[in-house]
């Protein structure tokens, strides 16, 4: 029969070993800060930076790219937006190819949100701009890092 001690021993070896893939597995609150601009004729086309920043102090400074197609006329600028990941465990799942779908109808100042999902993780964007634009468009938003 093994001893108190050697099974407090074992089990206490088995959850320090279990703890940092615990940490590992948590997801971490992670945000952008971001600058767009684009236009769009039948192809929307954006292009900006921004700065991912999660709870755990790493940085990422990203490119983003926005391209897709559909029923859409104009062109819009967007600075100091915000988005929130959900789903993350490494500031790197942030970089990738995000699936949009989007409806637009602005003038002068306006307000845009939109959210889009890439495997497991999501981006919520909210940003105030510039801008005129109208329609619907389908497409992608890709964060390559900077």
């Amino acid at each position: 029969m093994l001893s108190k001690a050697f099974m407090g021993a074992v089990l206490g070896a088995a959850i320090l070993s279990a703890s940092p893939a615990q940490a590992q597995s948590r997801n971490l609150d992670c945000k952008l800060t971001y600058s767009l601009s684009g236009w769009s004729l039948f192809y929307k086309r954006a292009d900006g930076n921004g700065v991912v920043r999660c709870e755990n102090g790493q940085t990422l400074n990203v490119k983003i790219r926005a391209r897709g197609g559909g029923l859409t006329a104009g062109q819009s600028k967007i600075k100091n937006g915000h988005g929130e990941f959900s789903d993350v465990r490494d500031i790197r799942e942030v970089l990738g190819t995000y699936a949009t779908a989007e409806a637009n109808a602005a003038a002068g100042d306006a307000v845009k949100g939109q959210v889009m999902t890439k495997g497991n993780v999501s981006l919520a964007l909210s940003g105030k701009g510039k801008g005129v634009e109208l329609g619907v468009a389908f497409g992608k938003v890709e964060l390559i890092a900077n």
